[in-house]
């Protein structure tokens, strides 16, 4: 049967970050800002203190009255563990109920050979990570489209064998505790947001590597969309007159035209044979000018599509992820797109830039999303 995840209240747990990210350290602090009474606060606080989630530690600075107790999350015991799968390897990390990402390992896959041997790899792997030490849930970033409600993929494009399959259901057969999978560039989204935006914005960040995807937050959650596709730029139609054809059916889609695999591609068509995107954009570094174009043009294309969307969303930031997005010329040329064919409205104080969160990105996404799954009280 699938799981039914038993979601952490979100009143305690907007409790927690508060007092994780150092907005609140004590009962009155937390009902100034939730707008509650202290009463209130003081018996969700008391509930989260008798489950070890939180512990007083001290005491603060007094208003007038009795010297309040400071609150802290307690991070000594319990863990969270995230995992990304790409195409052949999976990056797994070990996180506290803060956030902090503790520890993280790569470890070799091969996301064709199907769901029942790479999950049992990717089960392993988290087992081997996290040695003794108490798990609370796991999530999951998977390469293709997800369906939050049953934790199964559908209709991926790279990930032969998994259409349909139950990934959320089998990890926790694995692993024993509550499962939360969603598609990678959703969880990078949210990782990156919660890192640099406070969860009244909105942002977008796209995912700029052997393929290209982007993930949607509004107001610090994942927008996902009628059918989980929201965000899916992927197939934008930039040239239709283009003969690539794309995964889609159609030709002329972004990421036939601006996806490393497409840098590949067409440097292969102008007759410099190169293995992967990386060496696309070492020569760049080194000055070649057909790489250096190709990586232009690329990120001229990526903003032309991003143009429309941040026309209609207007979000305070577009963050840039993926292995393209450690070449500047690629950046520069998105921005340039981007200011170019916006409303100036739209983009007066847009915020274009590369994720600071690097490859960790999907992980800090997967834990906060695994952090929703599961009642820390209980």
């Amino acid at each position: 049967m699938p799981l039914s995840p038993n979601p952490l209240d979100d009143q305690n747990r907007r409790i927690v970050e508060l007092v994780a990210g150092g907005q609140a350290a004590s009962r009155s602090e937390l009902a100034k800002i939730l707008d509650v009474a202290v009463s209130t606060v003081s018996l969700r606080v008391q509930t989260l203190i008798d489950a070890d989630v939180l512990r007083e530690d001290g005491h603060g600075n007094s208003s007038g009255g009795r010297r309040p107790r400071r609150l802290r999350v307690n991070v000594a015991e319990a863990r969270i563990l995230a995992a990304e799968l790409g195409g052949g390897h999976a990056r797994i990390g070990l996180l506290d109920l803060t956030g902090k990402l503790h520890a993280s390992e790569t470890i070799q896959i091969n996301i064709a050979a199907g769901p029942e041997e790479t999950l049992k790899k990717v089960a392993a792997g988290c087992r081997a990570l996290a040695g003794d030490t108490e798990i609370r849930a796991v999530g999951i970033a998977l390469p293709g489209p997800v369906r939050p409600q049953t934790g199964s993929v559908d209709q991926p494009s790279r990930m032969p064998g998994w259409q349909g399959y139950r990934v959320r259901e089998r990890l926790t057969e694995l692993l024993g505790v509550p499962a939360v999978v969603d598609n990678d560039a959703n969880l990078m989204a949210l990782g990156e947001h919660h890192r640099r935006l406070s969860p009244a914005e909105d942002s977008i960040t796209v995912k700029a590597g052997t393929a290209i995807g982007s993930g949607i937050i509004v107001q610090g959650a994942i927008h996902r969309g009628a059918t989980a596709a929201a965000g899916d730029i992927t197939h934008t139609q930039i040239d239709p007159t283009l003969n690539e054809p794309c995964s889609c059916g159609n030709r002329g889609c972004l990421e036939t035209v601006a996806s490393g695999a497409s840098l590949v591609r067409q440097m292969g068509e102008l007759g410099h044979q190169v293995p992967d995107a990386a060496a696309v954009l070492a020569l760049a570094r080194d000055g070649d000018p057909t790489a250096t174009t190709l990586i232009r043009t690329a990120g001229t294309h990526l903003g032309q599509a991003l143009s429309g969307v941040v026309n209609f969303f207007n979000p305070h930031a577009v963050f840039l992820t993926g292995s393209l997005s450690a070449s500047e010329p690629f950046i520069a040329a998105v921005r340039s797109r981007v200011y170019e064919a916006c409303h100036p409205l739209a983009t007066q104080t847009l915020l274009i830039e590369a994720a600071a969160s690097g490859q960790d990105a999907a992980l800090y996404g997967a834990a906060r999303i695994a952090l929703d799954a599961v009642d820390l009280t209980a």
